[in-house]
């Protein structure tokens, strides 16, 4: 990990070793926890787990120091992410929020149609205020504290995951699924960033702490469902997808339940109508009118396969390249903790969630990513199967020591992971395509300085943050790209990446000259020639990124400036 992340230390005077050391990094043991080695129905050994007399409590000195290094390393996981990866994070969220506190910022079409809440944006809006009141709305708090607020958010759902991974399989367990989380590359790489996923992912893990039927009714009182229906209603008001999670929870809840009237009648629709009328509630105050947000993100993505129009992949995708790259070198790992833990619940919700959104035409990483936890718990699970020495009759072997603590194939499984996915969270996080995020940065503080006029963006539609990073009240302009009223129709940006030098000359006949344009290198080298004709120069050129994504390589994003300025 990052000198700068903070670790935590197994109490255990017996461990000083190299390989596993980087692992107990990350893991603090409970003092004065028994554990005993268990064995399945066929005589395998499974993970220690706690006696009984722990399996419900929860140490409070204990929690807030794991919470604060959970807390700790989010806060340098968002410092570490300076890459562009969704639009979403800023046009969704960000620059709506932007728009409510300071003034200006662009909605985009979804809000027209009403099939975004803004329950999201207001998470942000506070912080703005903040920000503004205390005059901090510099460039670099600006680009940074929304990443900051959301690493909250998420060391709250790292802490829920051990509680949840404790609680059902043992501390050692609920250790090794804290180090997945953390180096998990694609949990890095985008669970700071300001994705409403990103929040959904939180509240799904932290409401299923509160499920009888995912840990056992002995284990939690039945009352604390009410903790975690009000949480899942919470999350399906983020995002209307979230129910397909809470329709599986919600059924085995159902089947599992003594009392399934109370459960349906006097638990599910009032506080799910509750939820339901306090959003409706803001997003009338917001939009002016009442607006059935779930409803109408439901026709547009499901009935009318409106998402499709941003792409589509095959109906395979999530189970055979989707997941398994969120996953990574875990998959393995998770296979096989799927295998020895026999927790068929968990592993059945991660399998009805990707089945499902197979369904949709349109596929992100991003609308998977609240299982991918459960996914890394499972890995944990596994990690720590390989971690408990046993002999043939399942015994633990005695003395301790560095050997068995910490067996050849656990040290191989560790340098294999921390290998494989350290350089790609960094790679990912620091290196590709950050570009989008370093031009935006630039043009701020050229705007701070009165150095900027207009800024006309030549690249693909919401390539860039927009006036949430650069914080000033100017004329901009991008090019659009909502869905049109006929399927097949050409878009503006569509029609700049067909020929990129007629657009830009029918644009130059009406346009009011701007005194920045911001570009692609591909299309920079085709229209250089027309840009050296109308006095502009070339201001500054970032680097963005090594290999293509979805268009030509976008290897630079280059800033050019009307000659004079």
């Amino acid at each position: 990990m990052p000198d700068h992340s903070l670790a935590f230390r197994v109490k255990d005077p017996i461990i000083d070793y190299e390989l596993c050391g980087i692992a107990e990094e990350m893991m603090r043991r409970r003092p004065n926890t028994a554990t005993v080695l268990t064995e399945d129905h066929t005589g395998n050994s499974c993970p220690p787990k706690e006696e009984t007399r722990h399996a419900s409590t929860f140490d409070l000195s204990s929690s807030k120091r794991l919470f604060a290094i959970c807390l700790a390393f989010r806060v340098a996981n968002s410092l570490l992410v300076q890459t562009y990866f969704n639009p979403d994070e800023h046009w969704q969220a960000l620059e709506v929020a932007h728009r409510l506190v300071f003034g200006y910022g662009h909605l985009t079409w979804e809000w027209n149609k009403g099939i975004r809440s803004y329950l999201h944006p207001m998470v942000f809006v506070p912080l703005y205020k903040v920000l503004a009141f205390f005059q901090l709305d510099t460039p670099w708090f600006m680009m940074k504290a929304p990443r900051m607020l959301q690493s909250l958010f998420s060391s709250v759902g790292d802490f829920y995951l051990y509680k949840l991974s404790r609680i059902l399989f043992g501390d050692r367990v609920a250790q090794w699924t804290l180090f997945s989380q953390f180096i998990n590359w694609f949990m890095f790489f985008c669970f700071t960033r300001t994705l409403s996923n990103s929040l959904e992912a939180v509240l799904t893990i932290v409401s299923l702490y509160y499920w009888p039927c995912i840990k056992g009714s002995d284990q939690l009182s039945v009352a604390s469902r009410k903790y975690g229906l009000a949480i899942a209603a919470l999350a399906c008001a983020l995002r209307p997808t979230s129910a397909i999670i809470w329709l599986y929870v919600g059924l085995l809840e159902l089947v599992e339940t003594r009392n399934r009237l109370r459960f349906l009648f006097i638990e599910v629709v009032p506080i799910g109508f509750l939820v339901l009328a306090l959003t409706c509630l803001l997003d009338r105050l917001m939009y002016g009118s009442w607006v059935l947000v779930p409803l109408n993100f439901l026709k547009f993505n499901f009935l009318s396969s409106g998402g499709d129009y941003y792409g589509t992949h095959k109906w395979h995708w999530y189970f055979t390249q989707g997941f398994p790259v969120m996953l990574f070198t875990f998959v393995p790992f998770t296979v096989a903790g799927f295998i020895q833990s026999k927790e068929w619940k968990l592993s059945g919700l991660i399998a009805w969630v990707l089945g499902l959104y197979s369904v949709l035409g349109h596929k992100e990483f991003r609308f998977v990513l609240p299982v991918l936890p459960l996914a890394l718990m499972f890995s944990g699970y596994s990690l720590a199967a390989m971690e408990t020495p046993h002999s043939s009759n399942g015994k633990r072997k005695r003395p301790l020591n560095f050997h068995v603590r910490c067996p050849s194939r656990l040290r191989w499984a560790l340098f294999f992971l921390l290998a494989s996915n350290l350089p790609m969270a960094l790679y990912m996080s620091l290196v590709h395509q950050r570009g989008s995020e370093d031009v935006m940065n630039f043009l701020s503080k050229e705007a701070l300085d009165e150095k900027v006029k207009s800024i006309l963006f030549l690249v693909p539609c919401h390539a860039t943050p927009y006036y949430s990073s650069l914080h000033h009240n100017l004329p901009m302009r991008f090019l659009d790209c909502s869905p049109g009223a006929e399927k097949g129709d050409l878009d503006e940006s569509d029609r700049f990446m067909m020929d990129p030098v007629q657009f830009v000359a029918d644009l130059a006949k009406n346009w009011s000259l701007p005194s920045h344009i911001v570009l692609f290198d591909s299309q920079e080298r085709k229209l250089r020639e027309f840009l050296v004709s109308h006095s502009f120069r070339e201001l500054r050129r970032f680097f963005h990124a090594h290999f293509k994504v979805d268009r030509d390589l976008q290897s630079s994003i280059v800033v050019y400036a009307l000659a004079g300025r």
